[in-house]
């Protein structure tokens, strides 16, 4: 396996998963506040999902990481990037994307975390864009895209291609921010 960067920023640690975090994660997916906007997962799909994870920092180096917030909790979710794999007019593209426990919303955590995740796609991993997406009642996920810098342009929303036709989640937003726009960002250091 690749191997994985840990990165700090002033509360939090973004590190590989261990073990211990699946049961943590699969508690999340049954969070109907965590899975609000997402797709419901069982026991098996969660761990699934991990196994994904696991896979993807394998080929590509960069993924989603476990988020700890040090001294306070070792799994509160995680924060990444991974290669979208469905098509799309938007794609081949790199996305941004975030999943915590909803007992650590309201603090901040998913924005310090993907700033940090988003200086690491231009500055580590050398991406030239990276895009988020949701549905567009997903108000605290579309906050933090905007406060990330990331910006959408209406005629981009699209249909997501693994939902049928009148699935309550299949309507998506867009967004995007592209290395030429990515002040230095501050507050996150890189180890090994």
């Amino acid at each position: 396996m690749a191997d994985i960067p840990t990165f700090k920023t002033p509360r939090l640690l973004l590190r590989p998963w261990v073990p211990a975090d699946r049961d943590a994660f699969a508690e999340m997916a049954n969070d109907p506040r965590v899975m609000e906007f997402l797709t419901p997962l069982d026991r098996a799909g969660s761990d699934a999902l991990a196994d994904r994870i696991d896979a993807h920092f394998a080929r590509h180096g960069f993924g989603y990481w476990a988020v700890e917030v040090p001294g306070e909790a070792p799994f509160i979710g995680y924060v990444g990037l991974g290669e979208i794999s469905f098509p799309a007019p938007f794609t081949p593209a790199v996305e941004i994307a975030w999943r915590l426990a909803s007992a650590h919303w309201g603090r901040g955590y998913a924005t310090e975390a993907a700033a940090a995740v988003m200086g690491a796609a231009f500055d580590r991993f050398g991406l030239d864009e990276v895009v988020a997406l949701t549905v567009p009642a997903n108000r605290r996920s579309r906050a933090v895209m905007e406060r990330l810098g990331m910006v959408r342009d209406p005629a981009e929303d699209f249909d997501h291609p693994r939902l049928a036709p009148g699935h309550p989640l299949r309507r998506h937003v867009l967004y995007r921010k592209r290395r030429l726009s990515h002040p230095a960002l501050h507050g996150y250091s890189e180890s090994n």
